[in-house]
């Protein structure tokens, strides 16, 4: 398995290309990153981070993983972010599969909206947080 926070942004960014999704937002512009991003509406997957919770049964790790996924829209405001937030949400209600890892515990534990301070742009952005228990060998 690569990296716990990469393990889990990859889940997810696999779970979220389905048409549902991919109506509202590019496929391209659903990626990891940590900057604004330059084309709009954007799913950015952010750094994360991992909580290693030690050894279980048969020489597997475990660990909890926390990523963020930022949205950004312009059209409509937080109407089309809410959109894209409200299908994210239901995407993930089913826990994404790992690709030589298992997800013993997935949830959404939180999701804020904000707006752009600067009223010009009338950028609206969410964030919703991804909390995961990884298990895997090596």
């Amino acid at each position: 398995m690569i990296e716990p926070t990469l393990a889990l942004q990859t889940a997810i960014r696999s779970a979220l290309t389905t048409s549902e999704i991919t109506a509202l937002v590019a496929l391209d512009q659903i990626r990891s990153g940590g900057t604004r991003p330059d084309k709009l509406p954007t799913i950015i997957m952010s750094d994360g981070q991992t909580i290693f919770l030690g050894n279980a049964s048969g020489s597997q790790y475990m660990a909890r993983v926390f990523v963020d996924l930022h949205i950004w829209a312009i059209e409509d405001g937080s109407d089309t972010a809410k959109a894209i937030g409200f299908a994210i949400c239901n995407t993930l209600k089913v826990t994404p599969e790992g690709d030589g890892f298992s997800i013993d515990e997935f949830g959404l534990p939180s999701v804020r909206w904000m707006r752009d301070p600067d009223p010009e742009k009338s950028f609206a952005h969410g964030i919703i947080t991804v909390e995961a228990v990884l298990r895997w060998s090596i």
